[in-house]
């Protein structure tokens, strides 16, 4: 018996082993000019078979409690991957959101995430959603359940993991995989930069307003620096939201908020974290009438943004050349056709 327990040990070692030899990581191809990738690719090599997996549970809503919301519910690949239709997000059983849903775009650049900066590595980012009660409402570990008794999700986990025990651990990462992918960098402003367009008299003059007035804290190529700030919105007396303060209990981040990036912002309204935008026409207002003095103001719009309306025309005008109808297009990051890889899975407690 022993010795046919080691052989069995062995040639499940060997098919291990030959398994992890077909496999071939991918290369994560960086535009040229821009910054290296905050997140470590050698803790999570982007593999075909596990982008292809986080692909089916970003849009299979058997993530959520009772199975009607999925990551894509609020992250329509349309939208630059937010939601447009209202300014909170939307949960299971009608429950509405306190934030609009961020954009997710160009992930691998994030050392946190949030509006607040709640989730500090992209491996977890997916609990914060799958968790919040007015959102999925779900348990991770009875999310591994459903997958588990499910006919297809075992085959799909042991063929990107080796494993078809699932894990929480491996939802997360297939999930990570999948965002990862998600990189926009061929619109017209990129198109310029490489050489190959040339903006029109408008676009240049709103560039040039655009490196005056916005790009210390939509810092070029990412459009965002990544940084938290207070940009001067009037509290929402019903939200009451404090921003990342919630997180630090520092009252120097009293109402400062991840700083969005630009990139497709012509498909992603509304704007700011609760939605109270419905156009770009109105955020530019605010800058120019609307800003709320407060101590812990960006320093930058103490004094205001002062634009013509003409100018402010103009910058409209660059801001729309950040639009990357390839991105928005790609089939790659669709609702995968193959519906039957899909949860056959409604699971009914």
């Amino acid at each position: 018996m022993k010795k046919i327990a080691v052989i069995c040990l062995l040639v499940a070692a060997i098919a291990f082993m030959s398994f992890r030899a077909r496999k071939t990581s991918l290369h994560f191809n960086v535009p040229v000019g821009w910054p290296k990738p905050v997140y470590d690719f050698r803790k999570n090599p982007l593999d075909k078979d596990k982008i292809a997996l986080g692909r089916m549970l970003f849009y299979d809503p058997v993530l959520s409690k009772d199975s009607t919301i999925s990551c894509n519910s609020c992250h329509a690949q349309f939208s630059a991957f937010t939601h447009v239709d209202h300014s909170l997000s939307h949960g299971i059983n009608g429950r509405i959101g306190n934030r609009n849903s961020p954009v997710l775009v160009n992930l691998a650049w994030g050392n946190s995430f949030m509006w607040d900066g709640a989730v500090n590595h992209l491996d977890v980012q997916a609990l914060a959603p799958m968790s919040n009660p007015l959102e999925m409402d779900e348990d991770i570990a009875h999310v591994v359940y459903k997958l588990q008794v499910g006919n297809r999700y075992p085959q799909l986990f042991y063929i990107a993991f080796a494993d078809s025990t699932i894990t929480g651990e491996h939802i997360l990462k297939a999930l990570s995989q999948f965002m990862l992918t998600l990189v926009s960098a061929d619109s017209k402003y990129d198109k310029v930069k490489r050489g190959e367009a040339s903006f029109t008299d408008a676009e240049a003059k709103g560039y040039t307003l655009f490196q005056k007035n916005c790009s210390s804290c939509h810092t070029e190529p990412l459009f965002t620096n990544g940084e938290y700030e207070n940009n001067g919105l009037m509290v929402d007396e019903t939200l009451n939201d404090i921003g990342r303060m919630k997180i630090t209990h520092h009252p120097v981040d009293s109402l400062k908020f991840k700083v969005p990036t630009l990139r497709n912002i012509q498909y992603s309204a509304p704007y700011m974290h609760d939605g109270r935008f419905k156009t770009l026409s109105q955020v530019l207002n605010n800058y120019i009438m609307g800003i709320q003095q407060s101590p812990t103001l960006n320093p930058i719009l103490k004094k205001g943004i002062y634009i013509t309306t003409e100018q402010k025309a103009e910058l409209i005008a660059f801001l729309y050349t950040l639009s990357d109808t390839a991105f928005i297009h790609d089939p790659a990051f669709s609702y995968p056709k193959d519906k039957l890889l899909l949860s056959e899975g409604k699971y009914n407690p």
